[in-house]
């Protein structure tokens, strides 16, 4: 789950939904400078669904008492969070081969770059054993479409490499989008470019309650500007017992937001 903080309480964004903004970025991208990619369709679902692990935790999300709100999804034990990934290709396989691989390698390569996991020993041994028997699955998973003549070219090295930069991405921009612009300038860095990766640039431009106008530079879209919608649960106080916050967020506290982005 993730956190909008307003100034009425808190704003609830469920990770599926906030994987949803990601696979609205993803339909939206590309351009001279930015190019292409392939398999578009596939590459785009996997940027949708790349959340779908969470969706029995965000059924009855846990509170965190230190706050008295549910749990950020950075809060969470280290073995909830691989329970939650070890899952999470089982759920994505129902949806494709080439979307559960790129679901799966999204969920290693968070653990290859945040690495706070390796402060704790029985940390370490749980997300090592987690990603010893991911990496095996992945190089499965490939060995089966490099046997497919329809997915064979998008197996390779080159394009995994892309992809997975793509929807890393996505996924670091959708988080800012729904959590909110809280500081006037943020960069994203190894964006994958034609040949090469560039830093985004982004600058608050408007910030009101439930909306932004964000100028993104360099423009990655093909569109001239990108209005994103999504959804949250809003929480006008804390709680100390767990199941009136699942109650209180199960109650019709929805509230739509939205955010649109201009080229510099």
């Amino acid at each position: 789950m993730l956190h909008r903080f307003s100034r009425q309480g808190l704003i609830c964004i469920t990770q599926p939904n906030h994987a949803w903004l990601s696979g609205q970025l993803a339909q939206v991208w590309g351009n001279e400078q930015f190019g292409d990619f392939v398999p578009r369709k596939e590459v785009c679902f996997g940027a949708e669904q790349h959340d779908i692990g969470w969706v029995v935790w965000e059924q009855s999300p846990t509170l965190n008492p230190q706050t008295g709100y549910p749990h950020h999804f950075t809060e969470l034990p280290t073995q909830e969070h691989i329970n939650i990934w070890s899952n999470a290709k089982q759920f994505a396989f129902v949806l494709g081969r080439y979307v559960a691989l790129l679901i799966s390698l999204h969920g290693t390569g968070l653990y290859e770059r945040f690495t706070s996991w390796q402060n704790s020993p029985t940390s370490t041994q749980i997300v090592e054993k987690f990603l010893k028997q991911e990496y095996l699955w992945q190089e499965q998973l490939i060995a089966l479409l490099k046997n497919d003549p329809y997915y064979a070219t998008y197996v390779t090295s080159e394009v995994i490499t892309r992809n997975r930069k793509l929807v890393a991405t996505w996924d670091a921009l959708s988080i800012i989008f729904c959590q909110g612009m809280t500081s006037q300038q943020q960069l994203i860095h190894h964006v994958p470019i034609l040949n090469d990766e560039a830093t985004l640039e982004l600058t608050l431009l408007d910030n009101q309650e439930n909306h932004q106008q964000i100028v993104v530079s360099p423009w990655p879209f093909q569109l001239n500007e990108v209005t994103l919608v999504y959804e949250g649960k809003f929480l006008r106080h804390t709680f100390s017992n767990e199941m009136a916050m699942q109650e209180a967020l199960m109650g019709d506290c929805w509230v739509t937001l939205t955010t649109t982005l201009k080229p510099d």
